[in-house]
Parts: C-alpha cells; structure tokens; sequence
C-alpha cells in the first residue's frame, strides 16, 4: 500500500475531490429511504394535507439530485486520477528501465518486464477506482444504515450489524486464502507472454522445423495451467457471491417477520419498515460492491508487488553523479587499462588483461573467435556493464565517473543485429541527432552507401520502415544503422560486427568513406571477417577473453599465431569459394 499512497500522494485534490462527491453521492441516497418513509407515513395518514406529500417529494428529488451530481462528478474525476496514476507508475517502470544494465533486464526478463507494464498497472487503476467509488462509500453506509436501524429498532439493527460482520469476516478469509493463488496466477501470465513472444518472433524457425504442433502443444500447457489456477481462485469469490445474496434475502425476510407484530400494535408505521428495509438493503448491497472490489484486492496486491520490485531494484550500474565531468582534448581519447571482466552469476572471466589506447584519428578493430569476448568490448566501452578490474577511460574520464547521459552522447553505436523503429527513414536517421538537415542525413546515407537505394524509394527519405526495418533487407539496415550513427556525429564511433551483411565491394567502399570523412574521431571496429579490418592502425585480437595479439595487419601475420589461422582459414574460404 505503500508504493500506491506514493503514487496517490501528487494527486491529492483530486483524491479530495473524489472522496467528498463520492460521500455526496452517498448522503443523496441515504436520505431518500427516510424521505420514502416520511412520505408513506404521511400518505397513509388522513389528515396529511396535499402541500405536505409535495414538501416531501420536493425533498426527495433535491436528495436524488445530490446523489445523481455526486455519482457523476465522482465517477469522473475517479476515473481522472486513476488515468493519471497509472500514467505516473508507466513512467516511473520506463525510466527505471532505462537505468538497468542488460543483466539487469534479463534478471525479469522481457515478456516479464511488458505485463508489469501494461497488465499490471490496469489492474492496479481497475483497484484505484474501486477503492474510490466502492471501498470508501461503504463504511458511510455502512455505519448509517446500522445507526438508523438501530433508531428504528434495535431488535433489527443488530440483526442487520451480525448479517453484515459475517459477511465481512468471510470476505477477509477469502481475501487472504486467494493471494498465493493470484501470485501464481500472474507468474502463469509472465510465462503466457514469454511463450507467445517466442512463438511469434521465431515464426520462421518453428516452421522451418516443423515444429507447430509442439508449440501449439506448448502454448496450450501454459493456457492450462492459467486455467486450472484461475478456476481454483474464481470458486472460492462464487462462494461469497452466494453468501451475500442469500444473506440479503434472509435479513429481508427477517425484517418482515420482526416487524409485523410492530406494525399492528402500531409501533411502526408502513414507512418506517420500508425505510429500514432500504437502509438495511443498502448497507448489504455496499458490501456486495466492497466484494467486488476485495475479488480484485489479492491480484492487484500482487501487481503492486511485482511493480515495486522493479522500480525498488538497484541497478548493477549507476551514476555517481548528474553533472558533466570535465574531459581533455587530448589525443588519447579511449583507453583500456588492464581491463577484466566477469559476469556476477559466474566465477571465470569474460575479458581478462585488456589494455590498449585509442588515439584520435585512428582506427582500431577487435578480433577474435566465437565467444572470444569481442561484443563484451563494446559493451564495456558503452557501459552496459562495468569492468570488474582495471577501468576504462574516455577522454582522461574514467567512464563510472561519467553521467551514462554524458557517456553515451559521445559514443554512436551500431550493433551486430541493425535494428531500425517504426516510423520514416529520416526519423531513423535523426535519433541521434534530431536537428540534422536532410542535406546531412543524404550525405551520410552516401557514405553509408545507402544513398542510391534511399533516393529509389517512392519517398525518399520519408518512406514508411516497418517495425525492425523489416521491410528492408538485411543489408539495408545495416546500412541504415550506419548512418543513423554517422549523423550523430560523436567522438567516438563503435561497429559491432556491423558489415557482416554487406558484401566485401560495399564494405570496403564504406570504409574508405567513413575513415576518410571521420579522421578526426576515432573508430572501433569489431568483426569476424578480417577483409573488414586489415587496414585498421591497430588490431586487438582475443582468444578466449585475453589478448593475444596487437599491432597491425602485416605485424600480426608474422606475430600471431591465432590471427594467422583466422586470415588463412578465410583466404582459403575465399579461394575455394
């Protein structure tokens, strides 16, 4: 409750405003019964004039027009502040996501990561208006109906306070025997949206390998358990709907039966039994809404949890502070001193001993085998993760020293798989850089040597990229990404296996481009084909996480025993091919 009564706290008026036309709506109603019977107690009296039945019905329409305004406005600024909450605890998720590290992220996981966002968080508004316009009314109801009975009779008022605390005393006994159920259950949604993430985004896999039977068989399994668990949870509320309904039928009969003595020994009049019958109908009826709410309650506590454990997590990475530090223009602008780097769920190194200097105006290349370490370089260098040992420095700034904002603004990075957003070519273009001309962004799709196939779109660079760009080839995107970080225009650009789809005429022509246009930046290029790197000024080859070679291309032939099985098994790739 903690984590809602801080998201409820810079919405204070409107929880005021609520709260006070939600309890007008309740006044209105709670004296209509008293009006109804002031009237009939008039009707069936002979010397009731005319004028006093209108006086009455005057005032029952003033107390229907409380309620009717009160329900209204209620039900509107409810719905205002449970818009508004579920708004503030998406951004709150979606800022938080910004600042977890990728171990971080797979820690929850992302199919995980979309329900707390978007499922989660309805039903905690779907509570935040049921705490409004059904939780709080009731004990006003509550309390008057049973005072008001008991002013009409005692007998019955305690009737109506026993009726009502079974029934409350029950809820709470369902309430907290359905919590580990609802925990379950949302546990079962997470995997739901892992299964049917994986279905859809590895379409083309499953039927390459004729495997939809056993994913159908698959998504079935978890469609089942959902089932199994949500019917276990649903039968324990039926058993409070019956109760309720059956309690309310019960009093009423009660009611009648305890009043007919009185009405004919002329203690009560017609009115005042169909005042308490109302009073008491009402109070009843308040908590057949109160359990609609409490149905809700164990899941959106739940909910609540789930959110709180992401937005109370703390991120592997962090800034140490929000202010720029200074950097020199130096000509050393990257440096790796005596880096390593391990995971924290495993005791071996990743990266071990890496210690190498970028200076301004070069170009240096990665090198390596599968799972060498390679990615892991770019990584470290983006600070997606921090190094275990040793430190990385930008500019004569040690990185964790660094805002990520400041970090990252002076890096462009083009990852192994391109991926592009839903939108237009020259919004693509411009992520990096949202004032670039079109002039700008032409001559970078041309060094890119994406500029002849752009200028062949219908649009040019307003044509439509689907989602992934994935109404582009492989290729193309590649060549997109390439761009999009040449218009940013850093200090420092990264190339993660980023020419793997290009074929080695366009690869080499980009390069040429590129280390022409960029000469006073520093490039680092990290792939798997040496065509892509042999002119690099340095060359930093791994095995198996250490360095065992740097220097350049003619160098490392002579030198390194690892490099030289690269180049020679691609030459002779080359030849047979």
């Amino acid at each position: 409750m903690k984590l809602i009564l801080q998201f409820l706290k810079p919405h204070r008026r409107l929880c005021v405003f609520t709260t006070l036309f939600m309890e007008l709506d309740m006044v209105g109603m709670m004296l209509i019964p008293t009006y109804a019977a002031e009237m009939l107690n008039k009707g069936s009296s002979a010397e009731t004039g005319f004028n006093a039945l209108v006086n009455t019905g005057m005032k029952m329409l003033a107390a229907s027009v409380i309620a009717g305004v009160g329900a209204i406005v209620g039900g509107y600024v409810c719905a205002k502040l449970a818009a508004r909450v579920g708004a503030d605890i998406r951004k709150a998720i979606y800022k938080k996501s910004l600042d977890l590290s990728v171990y971080d992220f797979q820690t929850f996981g992302t199919a995980s990561m979309t329900t707390r966002t978007v499922s989660d968080i309805v039903t905690v508004q779907f509570a935040v208006v049921g705490i409004f316009q059904m939780m709080l009314p009731v004990p006003v109801i509550f309390t008057a109906a049973v005072i008001l009975s008991f002013m009409k009779d005692p007998l019955i008022g305690a009737v109506l306070l026993a009726v009502l605390t079974i029934i409350v005393a029950v809820a709470f006994f369902i309430m907290r025997s359905a919590s580990p159920l609802f925990r379950r259950l949302q546990g079962l949604l997470d995997k739901m949206s892992t299964v049917l993430l994986e279905n859809i985004t590895g379409v083309r896999v499953v039927r390459a390998f004729n495997k939809q039977e056993y994913e159908t068989e698959r998504l079935n399994a978890t469609f089942r358990d959902y089932k199994v668990t949500s019917v276990k949870a649903n039968r324990m509320f039926a058993g409070l709907d019956g109760l309720t309904n059956f309690s309310i039928n019960l009093f009423v009969v009660l009611v009648y039966w305890i009043s007919g003595s009185r009405i004919v020994s002329g203690v009560f009049g017609v009115g005042d039994i169909t005042a308490i019958i109302e009073y008491s109908i009402m109070a009843l009826f308040s908590v057949l809404m109160a359990q609609m709410v409490i149905l809700s309650f164990p899941r959106a506590m739940e909910c609540l949890n789930r959110i709180d454990e992401v937005l109370s997590y703390t991120p592997q990475i962090s800034n140490k502070t929000e202010s720029d530090v200074p950097l020199t223009d130096g000509e050393n602008v990257l440096a790796f001193e005596n880096v390593s780097f391990r995971y924290a769920d495993s005791d071996e190194y990743t990266l071990q001993g890496l210690d190498f200097v970028c200076k301004k105006g070069q170009t240096t290349a990665v090198i390596g085998g599968t799972g060498s370490g390679k990615s892991t370089v770019a990584s470290l260098m983006l600070r997606f993760n921090d190094v275990t040992d040793g430190r990385i420095t930008l500019c004569g700034a040690d990185i964790r020293d660094m805002p990520q904002k400041q970090l990252r603004e002076s890096i462009s990075y083009v990852q192994q798989r391109a991926w592009l957003f839903s939108g237009t070519v020259a919004e693509n273009l411009r992520y990096g850089n949202k004032n670039a001309s079109e002039e700008e962004l032409m001559h970078a799709l041309d060094i890119a040597q994406a500029g002849d196939f752009v200028r062949a779109l219908p649009d040019g660079l307003n044509s439509y990229v689907a989602q992934g760009g994935t109404n582009f080839s492989g290729g193309q995107k590649q060549r997109l990404s390439i761009a999009r970080a040449i218009v940013k225009n850093p200090q420092l650009y990264i190339f993660d296996d980023s020419f793997s789809a290009l074929d080695f005429k366009t690869d080499a022509a980009l390069r040429k481009a590129l280390i022409k246009e960029k000469s006073d930046k520093v490039i680092v290029i990290i792939a798997q084909r040496v065509s892509s790197i042999q002119h690099a000024d340095q060359i930093i080859v791994l095995n198996e996480g250490k360095p065992v070679g740097i220097g350049k291309h003619e160098e490392l032939l002579k030198t390194c025993e690892v490099y030289k099985e690269i180049y020679d098994s691609q030459t002779k790739e080359a030849d047979e091919i």
